[in-house]
């Protein structure tokens, strides 16, 4: 058979071979290798989940099913091609029910048919297997986790596999209007508009080329940029002293509205865009009529989280009030108990939920005016990437959404009992809206509910037909 491969080996174009038996799609190739000659406990680490396509593509996820713990370093991963090895990081433990995903890319890609393959170290005991013939959509996962069959399912790289129907892992139609509207003039913005904060009458969008516009109504329930104090074309965005052209991917406000500075979530600096800088920057968007912005601060968060690529970080930004929090009785993950805000001295009056495109994970910072920030969660999304966040207080949720990587998921969480975020609800898109490159999404207020809707705007990073902003409604 003619192989066509991409970059990293990849093979996209191998014809995909199903099996149909009474309605249901199976896998062709779905295999556990025959009992080895091992300890025992490695017969309980399994293959788990697999991502082969998506902002997480090459993605192959461990998990043990057993009672103790077990000691993976130097086992090695394997595709259908013996050469290709990769090798478990030193010091790699996984604890009784535990998961760990490990990006395989650097040694090789996963094909639209293909296998992935677990060793003992040396890479000549087979420990698990796992064949597919077409690619993940948007994963390959075990249901239930480590010993139950492959299917398709969300991307949950390092939690539980999105099994069954619960926790809102089946999406269903969109709470709303089926129909989308165009909410901009033409050709106004070009590519690259990314996420939108809705404040009132102003709606805020951050621009990947390193700028933030300023937008009011247009009179017929879209938008234009602000002819006002240099906002006309959008202004440019610099780090504090004023150099370099942060990748401005987000941006959200606090309590204090535009008075109290517009934070922008940024992934790298394009002065040098092949180096990740995952950082939040504030700025002072209420006064001054310049066509740029230095931000008065920056809280650069790379250090403490895991290495991604240089245009796979920070996507999504939004804030919840401390008061918010403190009544639900959020747990911080940095102490094991109760959120106190009183530990960490003057900051912003809430928490700031910061989205990776290339993980998919949700990370809960409090970001301290001293400059200090401190990580108090770290939350699954169950989607192949957050490219947008937005923390809606009338329904006391939090919206996580995906671009055309995962055909336009929206999912919602809310804190549950244990004072954790959970799965609520898991929605398709819009059936009237194409499957467009929607990096922002934002949600009107609840003044704006009018007959039991309110509007929802998105944009659209690739600008299709001219038109980077849509408009559509969901349900009060």
């Amino acid at each position: 058979m003619l192989e066509v491969r991409a970059l990293r080996g990849r093979r996209r174009l191998a014809p995909i071979r199903l099996a149909v038996v009474a309605g249901a799609t199976l896998l062709a190739a779905a295999t556990l290798a025959a009992p080895a000659a091992h300890a025992a406990p490695a017969d309980d680490i399994r293959i788990n989940e697999v991502v082969t396509t998506g902002s997480v593509d090459d993605s192959i996820e461990l998990f043990n099913k057993g009672a103790a713990a077990v000691d993976i370093s130097g086992w090695v991963l394997k595709d259908d091609d013996t050469s290709h090895t990769f090798t478990v990081p030193a010091g790699t433990t996984l604890a009784p029910g535990a998961a760990r995903a490990f990006t395989v890319a650097a040694a090789f890609g996963l094909g639209s048919s293909d296998k992935a393959r677990l060793y003992l170290p040396g890479g000549s005991t087979l420990v698990d297997s796992f064949g597919w013939s077409a690619h993940s959509a948007p994963s390959w996962s075990r249901c239930p986790d480590g010993t139950g069959a492959f299917g398709k399912a969300a991307v949950t790289l390092g939690a539980p596999n999105g099994c069954g129907s619960g926790g809102g892992t089946n999406p269903v139609s969109w709470p709303g209007g089926s129909s989308v509207s165009t909410a901009d003039g033409a050709d106004v913005f070009g590519e690259d508009l990314s996420g939108l904060y809705q404040e009132g009458s102003v709606l805020w969008a951050a621009q990947n080329s390193g700028k933030l516009w300023r937008l009011v109504r247009d009179g017929s329930g879209g938008w234009r940029p602000d002819t006002a104090d240099g906002w006309t074309s959008g202004k440019s965005l610099r780090y504090p002293g004023g150099s370099g052209s942060p990748d401005g991917e987000a941006v959200t406000l606090t309590a204090a509205g535009a008075a109290g500075g517009a934070y922008v979530a940024t992934e790298r600096n394009g002065d040098a865009s092949g180096t990740s800088r995952l950082s939040v920057l504030r700025y002072e968007v209420a006064t001054g009529t310049g066509s740029s912005l230095t931000a008065t601060k920056e809280w650069n968060l790379t250090a403490g989280l895991p290495a991604v690529g240089s245009n796979l970080g920070f996507e999504a930004i939004t804030w919840i009030p401390d008061t918010t929090l403190v009544a639900a009785g959020f747990k911080d993950e940095s102490t094991g108990a109760a959120y106190d805000p009183n530990r960490y001295g003057a900051h912003t009056g809430g928490v700031f939920l910061l989205g990776v495109e290339g993980t998919g994970a949700v990370h809960a910072y409090v970001l301290q005016d001293s400059g200090t920030a401190t990580r108090v969660a770290t939350l699954a999304s169950g989607m192949a990437g957050v490219m947008e966040l937005q923390w809606e207080p009338q329904a006391a949720r939090l919206w996580t959404v995906c671009d055309d990587t995962c055909g336009g998921l929206h999912k919602t969480m809310k804190i549950g009992s244990a004072g954790t975020f959970a799965p609520a609800a898991s929605y398709q898109r819009p059936s009237g809206m194409p499957d467009l490159n929607n990096e922002g999404f934002a949600v009107a207020g609840a003044d704006e509910c009018v007959s039991g809707t309110k509007p929802v705007y998105w944009s659209d990073d690739s600008n299709t037909g001219g038109h980077a902003l849509r408009r559509g409604t969901i349900a009060c």
